[in-house]
């Protein structure tokens, strides 16, 4: 039941629907990604992309001094479900704009 419960609790929080649903639709992307295209400071967007991964959605790799956030593979049922009723709602998402020197 902790699990179940962690899960719904990440998603009570309409940023993170958002950012949860900006990541499934563009694939991997960077923090600093994430940043410039949700015009948000770096240390709110990482309390927000933990919360994700802790609530078991994302998988981050660490490529020097960036982080890359993808859906997590293999990904349970109970959030593959999620993520396709998160695909149906009606959510302004940003356009990504790419912000790291790689």
């Amino acid at each position: 039941m902790d699990i179940f419960l962690k899960t719904v609790g990440t998603l009570n929080d309409a940023t993170r629907l958002k950012m949860l649903h900006f990541i499934d639709i563009n694939g991997e992307v960077c923090v600093c990604d994430i940043e410039n295209s949700f015009d948000m400071i770096q240390s709110r967007i990482s309390r927000h992309l933990k919360i994700l991964k802790d609530g078991g959605f994302l998988k981050v790799d660490r490529r020097g001094r960036w982080a890359y956030y993808s859906i997590r593979s293999p990904l349970d049922a109970f959030r593959q479900a999620i993520l396709k009723e998160i695909s149906h709602l009606e959510i302004d998402l940003p356009k990504l704009q790419k912000g790291c020197d790689v």
